[in-house]
């Protein structure tokens, strides 16, 4: 059950307020990148009622990372990251901005409070083994942060709803982030509504199912689709981690992996060199391509193979953020299921009063539990009409408080269902831009690497022909 902080679905606002204009909006007006999609028109062929709409478009970036504070104890890295933009909601086509990590959190944190329904991308984990030994300060970390970072805010730019947040535009805007934060956890959007009958119904009847009792097929499906794509992509990395750990494993210096090997070899061709003196020149360049192909190796592990498996593992992160939005579904449902159950129990309670005082509590049909319970509340000395009376009115007022509550949990799990069905298919075009990128990397970088190691190859061809041999 979620706690009474986090169950903010009916204050959302799914549509963020516009902003005057001030600028003309330019910029591409047809596909500005990849994953972006610019149609709002419901006419559009195909366009269904679930279909996300788009308002224009964000293209962000995040550069340039700086080390601030240098030689203190509260010395961090802040981030340059900037948008190109057609959104009415931004005040510039063009805004910037230094953050931090922690504002990245403080953003990632809010977006998910805000939007529930939204599957708002992870950020990096900083509990990494650069922040206990202290070089989370080197260029390659803050290198691999900067990436990380910056695919976390394209994610956000590529959701037709985060784009368009109020928080998000003050991320880029804003030169008063601090001001910001502090104003959004003061006042958070939406009306704060007081406290209703499911706040006060314990986690312990809420949670007596741990399941949804009638599963709408549609969301099974959805969920059946998240598992296999999430079981595809581990072994999938599992794979490219074992083909990465056998071409280099990571060691700078030679090991039990492939580029260990052509660096083994290269030594023994020149050790032959030496052994060889009609052919020690040719040797000797034969074993220099071999440490060339070796690094070609290595260099492709570091600038092809690593960031592929890095991208890899954070679409498996970024799955795992739209299972929990499929899961929050279903805590809908079953607070409106649990409700309906209680609802159901104190009408029946009541009915059972009413049949007592009438004098037809035999002819009920209320069962051996009912009668036990007009047992116990004699013994009491509870059984007078005038108690069962002023019970009954009690249980009227119940009733009408649960029919409420039980009305609201229907509109609202209607609503989030709805928001789900969209957010589906948002999901989905982010998740074939990113795989269409990560495997085009992929491809371009499997391209560079054998096109080089055929220049090496090509180079030594003629100096090996040169080896004279007399029959």
């Amino acid at each position: 059950m979620l706690g009474e902080d986090e169950d903010v679905f009916d204050s959302v606002t799914w549509e963020s307020p516009s902003a005057p204009t001030s600028y003309d909006a330019s910029g591409p007006s047809t596909r500005p990148g990849p994953g972006f999609r610019q149609s709002t028109a419901d006419s559009e062929p195909g366009h269904g009622p679930h279909d996300p709409k788009w308002e224009g478009y964000l293209i962000t970036s995040v550069k340039d990372p700086v080390k601030e504070l240098p030689e203190t104890k509260d010395a961090y890295v802040s981030y340059l990251v900037s948008a190109k933009t057609n959104l009415p909601i931004y005040s510039s086509p063009n805004p910037s901005a230094r953050r931090r990590f922690q504002d990245f959190v403080f953003l990632r944190t809010h977006l998910a409070k805000d939007f529930p329904a939204c599957v708002v991308p992870p950020l990096p984990d900083k509990h990494r083994l650069e922040y206990v030994t202290g070089d989370r300060f080197s260029p390659e970390f803050m290198e691999r942060r900067r990436a990380d970072l910056h695919r976390f805010l394209q994610r956000l730019a590529r959701h037709p709803t985060l784009q368009r947040s109020t928080l998000l535009r003050a991320f880029f805007e804003s030169t008063e982030w601090h001001v910001t934060m502090h104003q959004h956890v003061a006042h958070p959007p939406g009306p704060e509504h007081p406290a209703g009958v499911i706040d006060s119904i314990s986690d312990t009847l809420l949670n007596a199912f741990s399941r949804v009792r009638k599963p709408d097929e549609r969301f099974l499906a959805m969920r059946e689709s998240v598992d296999k794509f999430e079981e595809g992509v581990m072994l999938t990395e599992r794979l490219y981690t074992r083909i990465r750990n056998r071409t280099n494993d990571g060691n700078l210096e030679p090991g039990e992996d492939l580029t260990g090997d052509y660096h083994d070899l290269a030594v023994a061709v020149q050790g032959l060199g030496f052994l060889e003196s009609g052919i020690t020149d040719q040797l000797n360049h034969f074993s220099n391509t071999l440490l060339e192909f070796s690094a070609l190796l290595r260099h492709t592990t570091q600038t092809t193979t690593d960031p592929f498996l890095v991208h890899l593992h954070s679409l498996l992160q970024y799955s795992h953020a739209n299972r929990a939005v499929l899961k929050l579904r279903d805590q809908k449902q079953m607070d409106f299921e649990e409700l309906s159950d209680y609802l159901s129990g104190v009408t029946s309670e009541r009915d059972r009063l009413a049949a007592i005082i009438s004098g037809h509590a035999g002819g009920t049909g209320l069962g051996l539990g009912a009668y036990l319970k007009d047992r116990v509340d004699a013994l009491r000395g509870a059984d007078d009409d005038r108690s069962r009376v002023e019970k009954m009115r009690k249980l009227d007022n119940k009733i009408k408080e649960l029919q409420d509550a039980v009305q609201t949990a229907h509109e609202t799990l209607d609503a989030f269902s709805d928001e789900t069905l969209r957010e589906q298919t948002v999901f989905q075009y982010a998740k074939e831009a990113e795989m269409k990128e990560m495997l085009g990397n992929l491809a371009d970088g499997q391209i560079e690497f054998y096109k080089s190691a055929m220049e090496e190859w090509e180079r030594i061809i003629p100096i090996i022909q040169r080896i004279r041999v007399d029959v």
